[in-house]
């Protein structure tokens, strides 16, 4: 029984998600990337608070907020604002740094 040498066609993480959530830009892909970013932040939290030898508990009162909150930003299951993760971060004594990167670059300020 003679077997044929089938050559395995590789594809990037990128042309899958391309193909089968959609392409950069469309709204579907745009929640993904969000979405996924939002879990990303949840697991920072996470790990952090357990580096620091916090609870949600003791999180939530150093934020200003129940265990509840503290536990859905961790597990991504709320919308969140940035005001809410910024003080989370602070009270975990963490640095946060953002990076924009501007698409078109002919931006106009009003004076």
């Amino acid at each position: 029984m003679g077997t044929k040498n089938k050559e395995l066609e590789m594809y990037t993480f990128d042309q899958i998600k391309d193909e089968f959530i959609g392409e950069i830009g469309t709204e579907k892909r745009t929640q993904y990337e969000q979405e996924l970013q939002l879990e990303v932040i949840g697991e920072m939290i996470r790990k952090v608070r357990l580096e620091r030898n916090l609870t949600q508990e003791e999180l939530g009162k150093l934020v200003g907020v129940k265990r509840a909150q503290i536990s859905k930003l961790e597990n991504n299951t709320t919308n969140v604002t940035m005001e809410t993760i910024l003080k989370v971060f602070g009270a975990l004594k963490a640095k946060v740094n953002f990076n924009v990167e501007l698409m078109n670059s002919e931006i106009q300020i009003a004076q």
